[in-house]
């Protein structure tokens, strides 16, 4: 193959990325982007596991059934029974690449728990490292496959279109990439025939996360540059419980420890949850995390408490071997005293719109995973829907890609540094993301108001012209990258959370307190926004 062009060129190293290079590469010639190392992912950090109705006792009716529940009346009917019916599928495609889920301890059954939104035990795991052995497996055969070309240290600046390029198309078509090769700070055009944007979501914009630091949206602020429409991005899952710790500000507390009886409890001991909803700690994850954030506000707390020590040490130490381990580093012994926990930003259930087969507005791009808005999640991802939605459009995109024709021969312009210089300093980078996260967690974060809004988009406003100034002026780097998207996806969130004149799912503003009686996705076109 020639350097720089590929058939498919897939942009982020998560589960939809791989998994969609390794259905697509016994056809085509793959490139995968990565901005660090090719281990470095939201996937690969997850630690809850695969939701899959595969019991006997639990019809596929009832996840769709808790799909719908969780979603607040915004999912979309024929996408959440599309992907329920394909989680089987999905789960033994993983097992057939030698992926060893946890077994019951009699027999080779599945051993599945449970949730919160969950009715059922129907979530496939591995003990609680799910997302690192999956994708542990995938790098293998991605690293042994001949027709896959691995570029880490590149990330993504911009998408070239024939829009962009001027070139007469009857529909604005994807034709290739710029990306930035950290390893000599060169910027290089890549020629493509497909690109799949893989990028996961944008939680780094918020000051408490639990995901890793490349999630910072550069799928979906490329996108909206390109042309494509977003949905529902006021929409920003907030997981109940990431550890309390100033050393360890990213490390999620999985869900699934109040699967198997973990209860959240006050300073005091006190559980609370049983006030905000019947399903008490197993309630949908916008409704514990909004009970958190009550009682912390009220009650004036730094955090809460997750308390499972009620469970043997043995089920314990077994069961979830990563979080024993992690707490005890930071002096926590889980098996005699609770773990102190806050929320924090978690999942973007928005992104960019796609149809069944991940296709974009966009001809001859895809978006895959947490970057893309399909319909399944509405305004609240279901826990452990997020994998299975990676596994199920990587097969339908993979199967759009082979089945279209469409080659390209253009030749797309070098990158033009002729009238830039060397920044004189970067300070400005960092200072300007530190103080978009704060106030993005200030204003934009659980509950919202009106005024928190306003002031808000003002920030970003202001921000993105100095910013602005800044990338037209001197040679890019990948912090200048992610903050250029970071503030694109914040304004983002900020516009849909304006729209949204009710609360609903994710989404509680203490302006519009009762849910609409007809709920509407949130869609925003670039076109209406080009003059503002």
């Amino acid at each position: 193959m020639k350097k720089n062009n590929f058939d498919v060129l897939i942009i982020g190293s998560g589960l939809a990325g791989l998994a969609t290079a390794l259905k697509l590469a016994d056809d085509k010639s793959i490139g995968i982007v990565c901005k660090t190392q090719l281990t470095e992912s939201s996937s690969h950090w997850a630690q809850g596991g695969v939701a899959a109705a595969i019991s006997s006792e639990d019809p596929i009716s009832s996840h769709i059934k808790d799909t719908k529940n969780a979603g607040a009346g915004l999912c979309d009917e024929a996408i959440t029974e599309f992907v329920a019916n394909k989680s089987e599928k999905a789960l033994d495609w993983l097992m057939n690449l030698g992926v060893n889920f946890t077994k019951n301890k009699q027999g080779n059954d599945l051993h599945l728990t449970r949730e919160g939104g969950h009715s059922q035990m129907r979530v496939a795991h591995v003990a609680d490292t799910t997302g690192k052995a999956i994708q542990e497996h995938l790098i293998q055969k991605i690293l042994s496959h001949p027709n896959i070309s691995v570029l880490e240290h590149h990330i993504a600046v911009d998408i070239i279109t024939s829009e962009k390029m001027k070139i007469d198309m009857e529909k604005n078509t994807c034709l290739g990439a710029y990306i930035l090769n950290n390893k000599n700070n060169h910027v290089e055009t890549f020629t493509s025939n497909n690109i799949v944007l893989a990028t996961g979501g944008a939680s780094k914009v918020y000051l408490y996360t639990t995901n890793p630091d490349v999630s910072t949206g550069d799928g979906i602020a490329m996108g909206w540059r390109a042309g494509c429409k977003v949905a529902n991005m006021e929409f920003v899952q907030f997981h109940p419980t990431c550890l309390f710790d100033e050393k360890d500000r990213s490390f999620l507390i999985s869900e699934t420890l109040r699967g198997e009886g973990a209860k959240l409890v006050l300073p005091s001991g006190e559980t609370f949850m049983e006030k905000y909803d019947d399903r008490g700690d197993l309630a949908p994850r916008d409704i514990v995390a909004q009970a958190i954030d009550y009682e912390m506000k009220q009650k004036g707390l730094v955090c809460v408490y997750l308390d499972i020590s009620e469970k043997s040490s043995d089920f314990i130490r077994k069961r979830f071997p990563m979080i024993y381990k992690r707490c005890l580093d930071r002096g926590i012994d889980i098996t005699k005293e609770p773990i102190p926990v806050v929320p924090a930003a978690h999942y973007t259930c928005g992104g960019i719109m796609t149809d069944r087969e991940g296709k974009t507005n966009i001809n001859q791009l895809y978006a895959i995973g947490e970057v893309a808005c399909t319909g399944l999640h509405g305004a609240n991802r279901l826990a452990s829907n997020s994998l299975l939605e990676c596994l199920v459009f990587s097969s339908t995109a993979a199967a759009s890609i082979l089945s279209n024709d469409f080659t390209h021969e253009y030749q797309l312009p070098k990158w033009d540094e002729s009238r830039v210089t060397d920044a004189d300093e970067e300070v400005l980078i960092t200072h300007t993301w530190n103080e978009l996260r704060r106030f993005m967690w200030n204003y934009v974060g659980i509950v919202r108001t009106n005024k928190r809004l306003s002031r808000a988009l003002h920030r970003i406003n202001m921000l993105r012209d100095e910013v602005g100034e800044f990338y037209k002026n001197f040679k890019i780097s990948s912090n200048l990258i992610e903050l250029r998207n970071l503030l694109q996806v914040a304004e983002l969130i900020v516009l849909s959370s304006i729209e949204r004149k009710e609360s609903r799912g994710l989404h509680y503003s203490k302006d519009f307190p009762k849910p609409a009686k007809i709920a509407k996705n949130t869609i925003l076109k670039p076109e209406d926004y080009k003059n503002s």
